[in-house]
């Protein structure tokens, strides 16, 4: 069987015209393509040459795209799959992306929207080091930095759902981020250029934000000396982002679940509704299905919400992000207040071992803090200590590497030195679990058995390299 290259592509579709006209654009960005007119066709292809994407039409005889895509999860892993329909659906979309789909096109679709996705691969790259970039997921206002394979593939379905109207449900404990995915989402949509409203639904009492939400006419109650616009009629033609909807009350939930469903706003005190054009993301650091259970939230609206789901992990799941983001941090304390040295290991070890209950916020104040207590020079465990609760403290060795984040990809190394590192630091963060390592890195276990036998790694019986 053949190298497998990002470079290569094997395009899929039952329409001929459709696959010369993309075969064609994709060698003239610099890939190499092959064609294959059904899913059987495709599957004859696969077996003889390994392909760094595979591009398919989901509507075709014999074998179509989902059952393609579920053959390639199972025996080329590594593969990424792109979708493409001309019947497009959010449900579709969403179940290709459960299913490990990298993204999803509805026919028509422009060449720059491909191009948007393959962005990150150029021809001869390898795409195993893939999984360990911290792009192209830069967003306008603020970038989000990851090399948690969980987490980029949650980028990649957000990339896919942004440029649909399908309300979206981002659910994660406080200090995940959810309202920088909120805005990222807007950024990658047709809105980007619209208005972007967020809304804290916990920071008012239910009549303010009421009238916080969809306005009031002049006279409506005591007080209502002019006109108010609502942040729905705000974000018009935009996003609106409802922060914490898990804190809303019943009342409240019901005006809500009107507007998802009909797109138009009563102002408080108004004689007639108000037509909105507007994209709706909710965020909740409860568990909204609870919620339902309990009595507290209503489960229409929850399903109303619920239509692209978004689970963000915890910070302590993301073990091999946290001196990534250290390391933004302290740099950002660097050009915003005064100098400071690097992490130490031992401080970088200390960071690994704490369970951060308040996840990327909590981690952002620690360093800030012990930026400030180094005073300019290295941020030592000293400066950690006494910011962090001792009893949360692992006592086990850190689940991921304790080197300084960009040590490993820097320019003068070689893709091979490269690849060997992440592949070590990965095996070493899965405590020796060859099929585990091999699941976060995107390959199959053969794959990484004969990667470690060309770095002359074997494994003894008690499983130690």
């Amino acid at each position: 069987m053949g190298t497998q290259e990002a470079g290569s592509i094997l395009v899929v579709d039952d329409e001929p015209e459709m696959a010369i006209a993309l075969g064609e654009t994709l060698r003239q960005d610099g890939f190499r393509v092959s064609l294959a007119q059904n899913g059987k066709e495709a599957l004859e292809k696969l077996s003889r040459e390994e392909y760094g994407w595979v591009i398919s039409d989901v509507r075709m005889p014999s074998v179509d795209g989902m059952e393609l895509l579920s053959h390639l999860r199972s025996t080329a892993p590594l593969t990424r799959v792109i979708l493409m329909t001309g019947y497009g659906t959010v449900p579709q979309a969403v179940a290709a992306m459960q299913q490990g789909a990298v993204n999803f096109l509805t026919k028509p679709f422009k060449a720059e929207d491909l191009r948007k996705i393959l962005k990150p691969v150029r021809p001869g790259t390898s795409p195993s080091l893939l999984v360990g970039r911290t792009g192209p997921w830069e967003s306008v206002s603020r970038p989000i930095l990851t090399r948690d394979p969980g987490m980029i593939r949650i980028l990649g379905m957000i990339d896919a759902v942004a440029a649909t109207p399908a309300t979206v449900l981002i659910e994660g404990e406080s200090g995940t981020g959810k309202e920088l995915i909120a805005r990222y989402l807007h950024e990658r949509s047709t809105r980007a250029h619209r208005p972007f409203v967020a809304v804290n639904c916990a920071a008012l009492p239910d009549n303010l934000l009421e009238s916080e939400l969809f306005g009031y006419e002049k006279g409506a109650f005591s007080g209502a000396a002019v006109r108010k616009i609502g942040k729905f009629e705000l974000a018009h033609t935009g996003t609106i982002l409802l922060d914490e909807i898990g804190e809303m009350e019943m009342a409240l939930q019901a005006k809500l679940l009107r507007v998802i469903q009909e797109r138009e706003i009563d102002r408080v005190g108004g004689t007639r509704p108000v037509p909105v054009d507007i994209r709706i993301v909710a965020t909740t650091n409860r568990n909204l299905k609870e919620e339902v259970r309990a009595g507290r939230f209503r489960e229409d609206l929850y399903y109303r919400l619920r239509v692209f789901p978004v689970m963000l992990p915890p910070l302590r799941e993301r073990a091999e992000d946290i001196p990534l983001l250290a390391e933004r941090f302290r740099l950002a304390f660097e050009q915003s207040h005064m100098a400071v040295g690097p992490f130490t290991q031992e401080s970088l070890g200390l960071l690994l071992r704490h369970p951060w209950p308040g996840n990327v916020r909590e981690l952002e104040n620690v360093v800030t803090r012990a930026a400030f207590l180094a005073a300019g020079r290295s941020i030592r465990p000293e400066h950690l200590e006494d910011l962090l609760d001792p009893a949360e403290i692992s006592e086990e060795a850190p689940i991921a590497p304790v080197s300084s984040p960009e040590e490993g990809i820097r320019p003068g190394r070689s893709v091979w030195e490269v690849e060997r590192e992440l592949i070590l630091r990965t095996l070493a963060s899965c405590g020796g679990n060859k099929a585990h390592s091999a699941r976060l890195l995107g390959i199959n276990v053969r794959t990484l058995r004969n990667k470690l036998s060309e770095y002359g790694i074997v494994f003894g019986e008690n499983g130690e390299p």
